[in-house]
């Protein structure tokens, strides 16, 4: 078995692509495995996850922009059935690429994944009838210590391919990254300057 990963319009944020064994039965891939995933860390990819979680959402419905700072937690995205909008955006103060995003339209025929570090905030909207979203995380989910962007936050100005997307009370009352850059929790994310 084998896997290429590339990355994005963002370095950290990437893009993985697996070797798929089809045939008229149907296909076989692996998802996830230790060592190969080792051989991308000089990417940023980890090759330890804790937690896999499934979600369920039918056209329309857009989650997000999540995030977690205690304990820190990444996320790998895939499209197990039908298709999605996968989005990553940079809430990393200092950073270089600070509100910029990355996208990737990933469907259960292309089986790509999207690596996201925990310093960026994520989420998806949905694109087929209905979609299941898998997605393995890097830290165990904490409700005390997460939370999100606005996902039409104008300074960022994430090009959806939905105009009225679905949203949660949560999201739709979402803050700005303004807002999420003014906290102190924002500290956690800070990108510290290169020594050269």
């Amino acid at each position: 078995m084998k896997i290429a990963v590339r990355p994005t319009s963002i370095p950290e944020v990437l893009i993985v692509e697996h070797e798929v064994f089809e045939d008229d039965r149907g296909f076989f891939m692996e998802v996830y495995r230790a060592d190969l995933f080792r051989d991308f860390a000089d990417l940023g990819l980890p090759d330890r996850f804790v937690q896999l979680n499934h979600s369920r959402s039918i056209r329309g419905v857009t989650r997000g922009l999540h995030f977690q700072w205690d304990p820190p937690s990444g996320k790998l995205m895939r499209v197990t059935r039908g298709e999605a909008f996968l989005v990553a955006v940079d809430i990393r103060p200092g950073s270089p690429t600070l509100g910029r995003y990355a996208t990737l339209v990933a469907n259960e025929k292309n089986r790509l994944q999207l690596w996201t570090p925990a310093t960026f905030a994520r989420g998806f909207c949905i694109l087929s009838e209905i979609a299941d979203v898998e997605y393995l995380t890097t830290g165990i989910y904490n409700p005390l210590a997460e939370s999100g962007i606005r996902w039409d936050d104008p300074a960022i100005g994430i090009a959806w391919p939905l105009a009225d997307p679905i949203l949660s009370t949560k999201d739709a009352s979402a803050q700005t990254l303004a807002e999420w850059l003014a906290r102190p929790e924002a500290e956690h994310f800070r990108l510290e300057p290169q020594a050269r």
